[in-house]
């Protein structure tokens, strides 16, 4: 069996995740908020998703639907690389500026939260719940962090298209405990 690095799966993955059409995409995201999430979520919860790049699906009509649920939202802002990301308090009425790495933050005035539920950008992820990012580890390295604070629930959302047979686990990549697709809904907790 030919074994395939990482970067070759990753960037496998990211060209059909390209090729989508906008309105594929647009499609796959109200999917994703139509369903919500495969858990209930308590009132005052606190989930943080991200600001879409590079054709990831966009979490922003979902985030909208939990909000009204009652969860409170939070958004990632990077500290520096090999540090866990920082989580501040947003809502969808405010606006975000732009942070070190060109990805939209909220304001440094915003408070930081710790979040409960993280909804996570994935370039790539098999049924196990493994998944790979983009290569500077941020999200492992806020898992691991927060994990030894509070449980956090990881939720990846993805295209359908970016599930792949097997992704290389290495000791230090955290498996997600779902994994939400347009098609499906993924659920790691239970192996």
């Amino acid at each position: 069996m030919h074994a395939h690095s990482k970067g070759e799966l990753r960037a496998r993955a990211l060209a059909k995740r390209d090729a989508l059409s906008d309105k594929k995409r647009a499609s796959a995201a109200a999917k994703l908020a139509a369903r919500g999430l495969p858990f209930e979520l308590v009132p005052g919860t606190v989930v943080s998703g991200y600001s879409p790049i590079r054709n990831e699906i966009d979490p922003a009509p979902l985030m909208g639907k939990l909000a009204s649920q009652g969860a409170r939202l939070a958004l990632p802002c990077v500290a520096a690389r090999g540090q866990s990301l920082i989580f501040r308090v947003w809502s969808p009425s405010e606006r975000l500026l732009l942070g070190p790495l060109g990805i939209p933050e909220p304001s440094p005035a915003a408070q930081e939260v710790l979040p409960d539920v993280m909804l996570v950008p994935v370039a790539a992820f098999d049924h196990l719940g493994h998944r790979i990012g983009y290569g500077a580890g941020y999200y492992d390295y806020t898992f691991a962090h927060l994990r030894k604070a509070k449980s956090v629930i990881g939720v990846g959302l993805a295209f359908a298209v970016q599930e792949i047979d097997a992704v290389p686990a290495l000791s230090h990549d955290v498996a997600l405990d779902y994994v939400l697709t347009e098609a499906r809904v993924f659920d790691f907790r239970s192996k």
